[in-house]
């Protein structure tokens, strides 16, 4: 049964591979994730990652015109490769693993769900915040950036980041393997919430940030830009890229989830 689950995981991978939501190397990793999600976790941790990935990659598609002016800011373009998946579901995929380990424990499918929570509530801000009607605003400041900037935020995209979190608590409660109630919406939604903003501050102040002289561009490429200039840093730590900051952002969602759900048992 496990390796059957496990091949439906890798069955999901292909058809996103062949949907261009994952290039090769994403798809290679996906079925990986997908595998050990499906096979160790099962239909309870399935829904959540399938609520992540089908939800996130309709936005994507739903919205591309409106992101398309703002390509130049991003390091990769819309079909995830093996570092975005990793970062957006290696953390949950360990889960699965410490969950077969200690079936008896909690903790791993509360993280799980937070940690999902975080990277879909990013997820959705990011697809949807193009369509506020106003620029987004440096989260450590509140001074103006422009659309796409690395730790901007607006009010659309902080209600996209709900929205999102609380897809998620719903899947968990169609699928929930404890007796929770709205205790799972609660740890979904702070699971969700705090990691989002986490992602923020980090793309504010440590996140590697590079400027594209020949365009005149902030950007999250390097070292060359899409247009093939190289690019120099502006601010951040070179080694924290966006992938790295992603993975931050579901560690923190999952720890935020951990201690919602200790407070209230």
């Amino acid at each position: 049964m496990i390796l059957l689950r496990g091949l439906f995981g890798g069955i999901i991978a292909y058809l996103a591979y062949r949907a261009r939501a994952l290039n090769r190397s994403g798809a290679v990793a996906a079925a990986l994730v997908g595998g050990l999600v499906f096979g160790l976790g099962g239909l309870s941790w399935a829904i959540l990652l399938l609520v992540f990935f089908v939800s996130s990659s309709l936005l994507s598609r739903a919205f591309g015109s409106r992101k398309a002016g703002l390509s130049e800011k991003y390091a990769k373009g819309s079909r995830r490769d093996y570092a975005q998946v990793l970062a957006n579901g290696g953390l949950g995929a360990s889960l699965a693993v410490v969950q077969a380990v200690f079936p008896e424990q909690d903790w791993p499918w509360i993280a799980y769900l937070g940690g999902l929570a975080a990277v879909t509530a990013d997820t959705w801000a990011t697809e949807v915040g193009v369509l506020s009607p106003s620029l987004p605003v440096l989260i450590t400041s509140g001074k103006q950036v422009e659309m796409g900037a690395s730790g901007g935020v607006t009010l659309v995209g902080y209600m996209a980041s709900l929205t999102g979190a609380l897809a998620i608590g719903v899947g968990a409660s169609l699928s929930l393997p404890l007796q929770g109630g709205w205790e799972i919406w609660l740890v979904a939604v702070v699971g969700g919430l705090v990691g989002a903003t986490i992602d923020s501050l980090l793309g504010a102040t440590v996140q590697g940030i590079y400027h594209c002289p020949q365009c005149e561009k902030e950007t999250e490429s390097h070292p060359f830009h899409r247009c093939g200039t190289p690019t120099t840093r502006l601010r951040g730590w070179r080694w924290l890229n966006n992938d790295l900051v992603n993975f931050l952002s579901s560690a923190s969602g999952a720890g935020a989830a951990v201690l919602v759900w200790i407070l209230f048992h």
